[in-house]
This record gives C-alpha cells, structure tokens and sequence, in this order.
C-alpha cells in the first residue's frame, strides 16, 4: 500500500475518549460542560458579591472551581472526541 507524505495529518473517523459514544451525546456532553462553567463564574460571583460569611464563602468558591474544573476536564473530552 503506497503513503502519501500527508496520510500523517489525516484523522482516523473514531478517536478520542469519548468516540464510542453517538455524536448527538458528546454534543449534549459539551452542553453540560458549558453549563457546568457558566453555573462556577455565576456562584463566584455571587459568592464576591452577596456572601459575607468567609466559611460559607470559601466552600461556595471550593465548589464553583471544582465545578469549573469538572467542566473543562469535560469540554477537553470533547474537544479531543471532535474528529468523529
């Protein structure tokens, strides 16, 4: 079987850790992952603004940013899965 020099760029159809999934379900995987980012700035914010108690505001900015990270470690998943 002859190569060309640019097979090496060509993507396989199924890559990625989320590739056994269907592509209307990694789509919805990218929507939680939005939502997920979106709901961390909106209770930082609120915990800055609102919130005067320190504890009650140090464990709402610990789940915000758990929240973030959740989000991004998802869209990162989907970003890899975006070939298929």
């Amino acid at each position: 079987m002859q190569y060309s020099p640019l097979d090496l760029f060509v993507l396989n159809s199924a890559r990625g850790p989320l590739a056994s999934m269907h592509a209307l379900d990694v789509m919805w995987v990218s929507f939680y992952s939005i939502g997920a980012m979106l709901v961390s700035v909106l209770l930082l914010s609120a915990s800055r603004k609102w919130i005067k108690n320190a504890f009650l505001s140090f464990i709402i900015k610990l789940f915000a940013f758990l929240l973030f990270l959740l989000g991004s470690f998802l869209m990162v998943l989907v970003v890899f899965t975006w070939p298929s």
